[in-house]
């Protein structure tokens, strides 16, 4: 294989694997319109029992479950990625940390291991997740007397205004291609 096809070959896979990066801020900052951009426009996302259905449905489900996560935070561990074209296969194993409420006692500390076995597509120039199937292999769940910072607004996260560049930069609910692009709207 010749330099040019290897060189692209490492651009590709450095793009696949920061998307994976882009969903977890986008989860774990709350940030709907980031984790819509992520998606083919057929995207699919199968989250073990937890939910089946199109890329938008699932953004759907996770927009209304964010006010009662306290603390979400997603860790990618091992990312293997297949190239085929504008296509493309891969598997990610990650953690996930989370604080949430209880019907009638302490809040629940929920950890666990998953690896999400995905189909990736070029879709205007841009890798995006045309399918994530989740598969769950450790769920460790327990109440905890949590004295951490509670409900945070997922707007005033310190992020926004330490870190700068597109990466950082909270989606608009008024999401537009453009922004998505990283170009300039003004």
């Amino acid at each position: 294989m010749n330099v040019d096809k290897r060189l692209q070959r490492l651009i590709d896979k450095d793009e696949i694997r920061e998307l994976a990066l882009r969903y977890c801020r986008g989860v774990d900052r709350k940030d709907p319109s980031l984790l819509r951009s992520l998606y083919t426009s057929d995207g699919i996302d199968n989250h073990a029992n937890i939910f089946r259905g199109s890329a938008d449905a699932y953004v759907d489900f996770l927009e209304s479950s964010f006010q009662f996560i306290q603390i979400g935070a997603h860790y990618v561990c091992n990312h293997l990625i297949e190239l085929d074209g504008d296509e493309a296969s891969g598997e990610v194993y990650a953690l996930g940390y989370h604080i949430l409420p209880s019907a009638d006692g302490p809040p629940i500390e929920s950890f666990v291991g998953v690896r999400y076995l995905d189909r990736y597509r070029r879709e205007d120039g841009e890798w995006r997740f045309a399918s994530r199937e989740v598969v769950v292999d450790l769920d460790r769940s327990r109440t905890v007397e949590h004295c951490g910072a509670g409900l945070v607004d997922p707007q005033e996260d310190l992020s926004y205004r330490v870190l700068h560049g597109e990466r950082f930069r909270r989606c608009s609910s008024n999401y537009d291609e453009s922004a998505r692009l990283g170009m300039p709207t003004d």
